[in-house]
């Protein structure tokens, strides 16, 4: 007799991952019904509130975490990828939910991955509300997955923040990065594969492999973004994130001003350093790829600068608004 199995699904494997989901999200989460074919959860202490929601991956960082089998750190990165760019519009991660894909269900790996989006989830401050992991043999191949997460966040209508009042005068604060996050790996596997290198390569002036280098998480601002909004009002938040500093700074600009940011200010960080000599990379195409350090921006206003800097150590002046055509320019 034909089964389910034979053709590449193990449902057993696949009951006992879900088991062990539900004692961990309900003992890290204090939830006392999780696991049913979907999930509610009360909104409370709100008069006029409004939900957020984001979707995002991790990219061919997963290609690393796959070679390295190394696979804690990417389920970091999906949740930070969503709650980062939740936490830009002014609300707070409320509940988070991944969908996990595989060829074949191997256990150990699939925990690994879950205990990495536990660990960020608690430290973006979310609820890890639900999920999907789905087998399927023949689409993947053996030792393949694929991640995605989806966020929600509420905020009241008043904390909306309104990017429309950013003008002339106001000041940009830049969060450091802890690396290169999600973004700019395919052509980070691009450079290593024509200079011969591979992950297992020691490095080093880094004290780690090349792989443990790539692998490390993507910071997550949740924590930092609430400390501050509590004693300044924050006019604009840019995810720095894939298109670099150009490309998402932009995104929260409003007509007739430009945005100018000093790159010498920003703290030097050796990987992109290391990875635009290795790749001879032009400077213009690393800020087009790369966060280059910064994982955030804020636009506060200009009296505001010095209490931003003196709440956050990450944080270092990065540049200023000034009127004129709607850009970004890097000086």
């Amino acid at each position: 007799m034909l089964t389910y199995r034979d053709a590449g699904v193990d449902i057993e494997k696949a009951n006992e991952f879900v088991r062990f989901i539900k004692e961990r999200v309900k003992k890290e989460f204090n939830l006392s019904d999780f696991g049913g074919f979907a999930s509610g959860f009360p909104i409370r202490g709100y008069k006029n509130p409004l939900i957020f929601t984001t979707t995002d991956g991790v990219g061919t960082k997963l290609m690393i975490a796959q070679a390295m089998d190394k696979h804690d750190t990417v389920g970091i990165d999906l949740v930070a990828m969503n709650v980062n760019d939740l936490i830009t519009t002014g609300a707070e991660p409320f509940l988070f939910l991944d969908y996990i894909a595989t060829g074949k269900l191997e256990l150990r790996v699939m925990k690994e991955i879950m205990e990495g989006i536990i660990k960020g989830c608690k430290e973006g401050e979310v609820i890890l509300a639900g999920g999907e992991t789905a087998e399927m043999p023949d689409f993947y191949p053996e030792g393949v997955y694929d991640l995605a997460g989806f966020c929600v966040g509420i905020c009241e209508k008043e904390e909306v923040i309104d990017t429309s009042g950013i003008k002339a005068g106001d000041v940009l604060i830049g969060l450091k990065s802890s690396g290169f996050h999600s973004n700019g790996y395919s052509l980070i596997r691009k450079v290593l594969e024509l200079k011969g290198i591979k992950y297992t390569d020691f490095l080093e002036d880094f004290g780690k492999t090349v792989g443990e280098i790539l692998l490390i998480p993507t910071k997550i601002y949740v924590k930092e973004i609430k400390k501050i909004r509590k004693h300044v009002k924050l006019k604009g938040i840019a995810h720095i994130t894939g298109g670099g500093i150009p490309e998402n700074l932009i995104r929260i600009l409003p007509e007739r001003v430009k945005a100018i940011v000093y790159k010498k200010n920003i703290p030097q960080n050796p990987l992109f350093e290391w990875i635009q000599k290795l790749g001879n990379i032009e400077e213009r195409e690393m800020f087009r790829t790369f966060n280059m350090g910064v994982g955030m921006i804020l636009v506060v206003d200009k009296e505001d600068t010095d209490k931003v800097l003196r709440l956050s150590e990450d944080a270092f002046y990065l540049g200023e608004i000034r009127e004129g055509t709607r850009a970004v320019e890097i000086l």
